[in-house]
């Protein structure tokens, strides 16, 4: 096992930020809820455990508490923002509301002559002072628990950092993980190499061989299935469980009729030269039945996921008569873990069922394998060019499992899909000839239910309106809107007004995520 990081989530807009600057530092981090059992965490054994920030107060009734075996468990302890504030009220010290909040940009002044704890187990006493942090909270501590020093104040916060490295917990009020606080990631860098000793094993080479030896010893001598899209995703996915297990697996490519322009043909293609053996299932016409009549979201990527089960029943039960297929292999990620609320998210909000996460039928007739469920999208993609998979694939714009059928708003027809088809296409061509397919993360083309009275020629129209979406991220758990140039913009509009038929009307969407999502189903 790798070493590990745990963060324990309160509720902080940032936990997530968190575990994607620890694993930057190229140490494993996994994220738990704030009341995982002892079991749990043990499991995966850390080295330490980061406390995040969340919105409540820890005097308030029914506040989340620390779990009171924690402290026993002897690793090093990191508290943040409210982290921070349940250590010190467990331990003896006391919190209290601030008479002014800091929300924003502050000043940290270091406390070096308060001070008696060495540089190597201060983690900022020899940073330069004064710091440039970002705080959000509206309380803060008034009194240190018994053997803690203060590390830092700011003008409001009299305790703005705190420690007892006797005991090896540190606690800060600030966060460290965001880019407001430049001096954050040396911060996070020393807690975890010098407090918990961390070696910083977490690279793709180790995590492939780590991976691949966990693959062999599962699987045996099983045959596996794996579904395979074309995209970043089930690309990697398949390529790694192939390098891993050999012949004993296939590829099934299902068509279901949601795909963009020319892709179908494409994943086919390319696969066929990545020495993997690939069935491709024409199932266009039954998800198009099975969705008939639908327009909820959340109904429409529970019936795609159970229906790719189903496809892949039939086709497991059609290629191995002699020898049953005992697993599947899917490209599910870290973040659509964390938004479909799965059991080791159970404290998170639910923001949309992933279609290979929620989605999954009950009777499911395999064994999961998801060998890249704890990983974010730029560690996926480091991991394939390890896998030395072309630059094409790796880089490839990520896509939604259900398809087109979130991207077009109400219900799914062929005549919407030809529609949205088309819209895509010109602005999937218009930004990578402008030279920034590989500057904006995602960007694509939106159906909507919406129509607008328009005027083409000399006649009044009254047709749909298409939205397009265009963000830049690094991860996909947030996301700003893409700032297109003017020009490409106004090429992608005039080019769908005059050649996608049934639309006069084209706007951007300029939100970000949060509040958003990048997409909009």
């Amino acid at each position: 096992m790798a070493e590990t990081i745990v963060v324990l989530d309160y509720g902080s807009q940032y936990t997530q930020l968190i575990a994607r600057r620890v694993r930057e530092l190229r140490v494993y981090c996994e994220l738990l809820p704030h009341d995982a059992t002892r079991d749990e965490i043990a499991r995966v054994q850390p080295r330490g455990i980061i406390l995040s920030g969340g919105p409540n107060s820890v005097y308030d009734p029914g506040a989340p508490p620390l779990p009171d075996f924690l402290l026993d468990l002897n690793v090093p302890i990191l508290g943040i923002c409210y982290g921070m504030q349940l250590l010190a009220q467990q331990l003896g010290g006391r919190v209290e509301q601030s008479a002014r909040r800091e929300y924003g940009h502050a000043t940290l002044y270091i406390d070096r002559a308060e001070s008696p704890i060495s540089n190597f187990q201060s983690l900022i006493s020899n940073l330069e002072s004064p710091l440039s942090v970002w705080m959000s909270h509206g309380d803060q501590i008034t009194a240190l628990p018994p053997d803690f020093v203060t590390l830092a104040h700011s003008e409001t916060c009299p305790v703005a950092a705190m420690a007892n490295p006797a005991r090896q917990i540190y606690a800060l009020q600030f966060h460290p993980e965001v880019a407001h606080t430049p001096q954050g990631l040396e911060i996070l860098r020393r807690f975890l190499y010098d407090v918990c000793g961390c070696a910083g094993d977490w690279t793709p080479a180790a995590f492939i061989a780590t991976t691949m030896d966990q693959m062999r010893a599962r699987v045996g001598a099983a045959r596996v299935l794996c579904a395979l899209s074309g995209g970043v995703d089930s690309s990697v996915a398949a390529t790694l469980v192939g390098k891993a297990i050999g012949e004993q697996l296939i590829c099934v490519f299902v068509d279901h009729g949601l795909l963009r322009e020319g892709e179908a043909r494409a994943v086919v293609e390319l696969f066929e030269h990545q020495n993997l053996e690939i069935i491709p299932v024409d199932a266009r016409a039954r998800f198009l039945e099975k969705l008939r009549g639908v327009v909820d979201p959340e109904e429409k990527r529970k019936i795609i996921g159970a229906e790719f089960i189903r496809v892949f029943e039939q086709t497991a039960q059609s290629i191995a008569r002699d020898q049953p297929v005992r697993f599947l292999v899917q490209g599910t990620l870290y973040p659509d873990v964390i938004e479909s609320r799965a059991p080791e998210r159970r404290a998170a909000a639910r923001i949309k069922t992933h279609h290979n996460v929620g989605g999954l039928p009950d009777d499911l007739p395999f064994e999961l394998i998801e060998p890249l469920r704890y990983l974010f999208k730029d560690e996926v993609r480091a991991v394939g060019l390890e896998l030395d998979l072309p630059e094409r694939v790796v880089y490839r714009q990520p896509f939604p499992g259900p398809g087109l059928a979130v991207r077009i708003l109400g219900e799914v027809t062929q005549d919407r899909l030809d529609a949205l088809r088309a819209a895509d296409a010109i602005v999937r061509v218009e930004i990578e000839n402008a030279g920034l397919g590989r500057e904006v993360w995602q960007y694509f083309a939106i159906l909507t239910p919406l129509k607008t009275v328009g005027v083409m020629g000399d006649g009044r129209t009254y047709d749909h309106v298409v939205a397009v979406r265009a963000v830049t991220s690094a991860d996909g758990m947030t996301a700003d809107w893409a700032r297109l140039p003017n020009d490409v913009l106004a090429r992608i509009s005039s080019r769908i007004i005059n050649e996608v038929r049934g639309v006069n009307r084209v706007v951007y969407d300029i939100t970000s995520k949060p509040p958003g999502t990048i997409e909009w189903e």
